[in-house]
């Protein structure tokens, strides 16, 4: 006896999927966010205005842990907007002659400049605390 295979096709889209545009010649490529053009879109700017919840005490910590040994000043715990760490970063690296950058809501100094930043963040009237490991 000869066993018959039934070919199953798969479906195409799930039931529940739910149809949104992605590129439109009117329009050109469209954020998923916000379904407006890419032009246009506020996904950005909400984003980074968003402010992230912490307790308000800035930590300040010396890293070289995946740096391959260089190490870095690191400033988290700022209650300010992304655009506004930004800001901060160009002052304290125009102030401190260092490199650096803003990632995940934490300002990030080439360096060890954790006396320096104290010193700035005292003047601006903020609390921090500060890591005493290397």
């Amino acid at each position: 006896m000869e066993q018959q295979h039934k070919i199953v096709f798969p479906k195409m889209r799930p039931d529940n999927y739910e149809s949104r545009l992605i590129y439109s010649t009117d329009m050109g490529a469209v954020c998923p966010g916000c379904n407006k053009p890419e032009k246009n879109c506020v996904c950005r700017q909400i984003k980074k205005a968003a402010v992230p919840e912490t307790d308000g005490v800035v930590r300040i910590r010396y890293v070289t842990k995946g740096r391959k040994g260089k190490g870095v000043t690191l400033i988290t715990g700022l209650l300010l907007s992304e655009n506004d760490l930004e800001e901060l970063s160009r002052q304290l690296k125009r102030h401190l002659s260092t490199g650096g950058t803003v990632k995940d809501h934490a300002i990030e100094l080439q360096g060890d400049h954790r006396e320096k930043v104290e010193q700035i963040l005292y003047r601006e009237r903020l609390k921090f605390s500060r890591d005493v490991k290397k």
